[in-house]
């Protein structure tokens, strides 16, 4: 690292935890660019982290989840919570970046210095979130936001990735969307902690909230089990917002008092930890097509001298050594 990355990390750990968004747009963007100052930036900030609930939202396509988000973060605003919103977007097959750039539909805070938006490219991910947004996470975090609102890609069923990713999971759902239902069935169903049905001046959405408390009800849970609250809301207009927000702070005291939210952030930490491992040791083998032990080795089995697994030991002895 550079004499001038150095100096850069600590001034601008200091600058974003003093509310400096500029700061906080840099530390993300070495984040996204995997920048070789990404170890000092976690580092710096790690002492930080813990403060902030982060909250996933979900929900397939239509549902509306940039409306709720943006109605979301009104109502947290008018409690005086600072609000850090992830909007993980389809990435362009050419730049790679987010199709949607900066949410049109939230700038109704873009002037408001307590509320920092930020479109992140999903890059091919899957599940719904981008690889980089559990860092990115960690530096609005760190950087004094008092809510982290994580809005997922839109893919539909394969979204359940984000339940690891956030202290509380908020699942959308709309009346008139036919696989509302049939995606939480899908998995869904099972990683939320608050259920909103939005739309709710349409037709059915009664139905919808009757068929999700039916299928909340089916299997055994222990008494002091987390049971999800289902909530009606306009989006568009604020209807039912404030009650969402409710939702989510009544959650938060019970992960607090169960202890459920120490051991959430511990699997998340976990998994966040693998994953760093797996792809820094996928790319040191990035060129083991190109060593000639395996060449040797291929020959070996191909003529029966050895076999596979004896030769892909001997291969992993060679590459580690």
């Amino acid at each position: 690292m550079s004499r001038r990355a150095d100096h850069l990390v600590p001034d601008l750990v200091e600058r974003a935890r003093a509310g400096e968004v500029r700061a906080v747009a840099r530390l993300i963007s070495l984040v996204e660019d995997e920048s070789p100052a990404l170890r000092e930036v976690m580092a710096a900030l790690a002492p930080h982290t813990g403060h902030a609930q982060v909250v996933g939202i979900t929900g397939s396509p239509g549902v509306g989840k940039s409306t709720s988000t943006n109605a979301l973060v009104g109502a947290l605003r008018a409690t005086g919570r600072r609000v850090g919103v992830l909007a993980v977007d389809p990435s362009s097959p050419f730049s790679g970046g987010a199709l949607l750039g900066d949410r049109i539909r939230m700038q109704d805070h873009a002037s408001d210095d307590g509320v920092y938006i930020r479109s992140m490219a999903s890059r091919g991910h899957l599940g719904g979130l981008a690889w980089s947004t559990p860092q990115a996470v960690r530096v609005l975090d760190a950087s004094g936001f008092d809510v982290v609102l994580v809005e997922t890609v839109g893919v539909g069923q394969s979204e359940v990735e984000v339940a690891a990713a956030a202290d509380t999971t908020v699942v959308l759902l709309a009346p008139g969307m036919g696989d509302g239902i049939q995606a939480a069935k899908a998995g869904i169903l099972e990683v939320g902690d608050v259920f909103v049905v939005n739309k709710a001046d349409r037709e059915g959405a009664d139905r919808v909230r009757r068929d999700l408390r039916s299928m909340l009800s089916l299997g055994d849970r222990p008494a002091d089990a987390w049971r999800p609250g289902i909530v009606k809301t306009v989006a568009q207009t604020g209807q039912g917002v404030d009650e969402v927000v409710a939702e989510l702070d009544r959650h938060r005291e019970w992960s607090q008092r169960t202890g459920a939210l120490g051991r959430r952030r511990t699997r998340r930490a976990r998994v966040e930890v693998e994953a760093i491992a797996v792809t820094t040791l996928r790319r040191r083998w990035a060129d083991v097509g190109g060593r000639e032990e395996l060449d040797e080795l291929a020959v070996a089995v191909a003529e029966g001298r050895t076999d596979p697994y004896t030769a892909a030991d001997g291969l992993l002895s060679a590459f580690t050594d």
